[in-house]
């Protein structure tokens, strides 16, 4: 018999197949006392699992590339972490076992992040992948993970940790099913760059059964249990259908009455450059630097170093756009050199433009390294920075790029809602918006995006949402500048169409999400996505919105 069970969507296409659940590691070692003598070999062991679970981390983020890269490199500075070594080190010395310490070091340092607030519930979940791997290799026994078979199916799981889900097989992994996570979480992140469909945040998913079959929905977030056969028919027709539209699609961005909306893509690296270009991309809305400076959290690296990843992405695009975003520290991507240790609530206190400005020097050497790797190349070149949150901070970065002698366009980041209601304010001192969603919604509902509990107020359809970027893009239409979405709302095809209406000029994301974007603003006039965002912003919740727009667009 068909039941049907509803998630949240995170990443487009249907997926048919058989349940696989995703090994879960059941790895308390027991309390055991050592003895003295004993001490030190067990530190020894320690400190050799440590850096192999930290090199296996890199290497599985080497091979993966893109966005998993950034997020597995962040995996191994954890692994490594200084402060719990020492606690390790300490618990053994005192008889404990190497694989008990780490085990007892690991949770002490959980239990005080869920103290401070539910904030790094996101990192949690990594620091709890971590510890299974480094107690694995010191039992000497695998690491559970992803399931062993032949043939294509669903994969089930409580999460999926980033070294699992970087390297997941497309061939063989059709869909992916989570009881948490996000619509913003490393989860769906990874799924959309993956082009996999996915649901998260589905209580109750991991009580079906292993190899039931059943039918995962990416776009509406339903997943069918025992699908019937005219169930299965219907969506494989909308499936096709669906794919004969993308390969309809072609060209640059544009409503059916060819109002231009430049699609850009998202890249964390030049390893993500392919993708942007073989989608189609118009040049890139969001170059996270980030990855250059996760490869030592001990020092930032070398202006060199930077001119030639930069000029990697830059030469990609000749002719085209490339928004490059100077670096974003702090909060859940820590550096050591940076970022400060003791924080109590480090999503309100000094990350991204704040971290910045109290290390110019960091600062004008990653604006001079942009400014030398666009030197010769026709690219258009624009600089934004992240978390500004009133006219004083876009001064002060504004001023920074030009005492760097940097000829770019200078933006801001609105991931703050001051940002957003005195946006006029701040293109005073910048000349285009870019509207990091992700954060924004964080921000305007104090809701932890790596929370699965609070995924609702996450979902970037919820009014008041709307009503921000509303502001921001009417403030920049007054100043006659642009104003983007960077977050991952713009890869959502039908929100594309209701940010398009809103005044939105450009829309970046995921590589693997434009041309269900452009096939999408293909098919609606520029008033037709006007109406649909009317709709939306006069909903009282998220699910009305998207129900308000879909009905807009589809004549009802």
């Amino acid at each position: 018999m068909e039941t049907t069970l509803r998630g949240v969507g995170v990443s487009h296409g249907v997926a048919i197949g058989e349940v696989r659940h995703m090994g879960t590691a059941v790895l308390e070692p027991p309390a055991k006392q050592i003895p003295a003598e004993e001490a030190e070999r067990e530190q020894q062991r320690a400190r050799q699992a440590v850096e192999a679970v930290a090199a296996d981390l890199t290497a599985r983020g080497n091979l993966a590339g893109g966005e998993a890269q950034a997020v597995l490199e962040a995996q191994a500075l954890m692994a490594q972490d200084p402060e719990l070594m020492a606690d390790v080190d300490r618990r053994i010395a005192v008889g404990s076992s190497a694989e008990r310490a780490v085990y007892d070091a690991f949770a002490a340092y959980r239990e005080l992040l869920a103290n401070a607030g539910e904030y790094l519930a996101g990192r949690v979940a990594d620091l709890d992948d971590v510890r299974n791997r480094i107690v694995a290799r010191l039992l000497g026994v695998p690491m559970p993970g992803v399931p062993d078979s032949d043939e294509p199916y669903v994969l089930v799981a409580r999460d999926l940790a980033p070294a699992d889900t970087a390297l997941l097989d497309p061939t063989l992994v059709l869909g992916f099913v989570t009881e948490e996570g996000g619509p913003t979480s490393h989860s769906a992140i990874l799924a959309r760059a993956l082009g996999v469909p996915a649901v998260v945040a589905l209580p109750g998913a991991g009580e079906i059964a292993e190899g039931t079959l059943i039918a995962v929905d990416g776009s509406s977030g339903e997943i069918f249990v025992n699908p019937t056969e005219e169930r299965r028919t219907a969506l494989e027709a909308a499936a096709a259908e669906r794919k004969a539209a993308l390969a309809a699609a072609t060209g640059p961005g544009a409503t059916a009455d060819g109002h231009k909306v430049p699609l850009l893509a998202n890249i964390g690296g030049p390893a993500d450059v392919a993708a942007a270009v073989e989608a189609g991309a118009e040049g890139v809305g969001l170059f996270r630097t980030e990855f250059l400076f996760l490869d030592d959290s001990k020092a930032a690296p070398s202006e060199e170093k930077q001119v030639e990843a930069y000029r990697q992405v830059l030469e990609a695009f000749p002719e085209g756009r490339v928004v490059v975003r100077v670096l974003d520290a702090g909060a859940d991507k820590p550096l050591d050199f940076l970022t400060p240790a003791d924080e109590p609530n480090p999503a309100l206190g000094v990350r991204g433009l704040r971290t910045l400005l109290d290390h110019p020097d960091v600062l004008r050497t990653q604006l001079t390294a942009l400014a030398k790797a666009a030197d010769g190349l026709p690219v258009h070149i624009e600089v934004m920075a992240p978390m500004v949150a009133d006219r004083a901070d876009a001064k002060a970065f504004a001023d920074a790029c030009r005492e760097a002698g940097l000829r770019a366009k200078y933006g801001a980041m609105v991931e703050i809602p001051s940002a957003a209601l005195r946006a006029r304010s701040v293109l005073r001192e910048v000349e285009f918006l870019s509207l990091g969603t992700n954060d924004l919604a964080q921000y305007t509902f104090a809701a932890d995006r790596q929370v699965g509990a609070v995924s609702r107020l996450q979902d970037p359809w919820q009014p008041a949402l709307l009503d921000l970027v509303a502001l921001s893009a009417e403030a920049a239409r007054a100043e006659g500048k642009s104003c983007g979405v960077c977050g991952e709302a713009a890869s959502d095809p039908l929100l594309a169409c209701v940010l398009t209406g809103l005044g939105v000029t450009s829309l970046s994301m995921g590589a693997a999400s434009i041309p269900y974007v452009r096939a999408s603003l293909a098919k609606f006039t520029l008033a037709q996505c006007e109406r649909a965002a009317a709709a939306a912003r006069a909903a009282d919740s998220a699910d009305e919105a998207r129900n308000a727009a879909q009905a807009v667009l589809s004549g009802e």
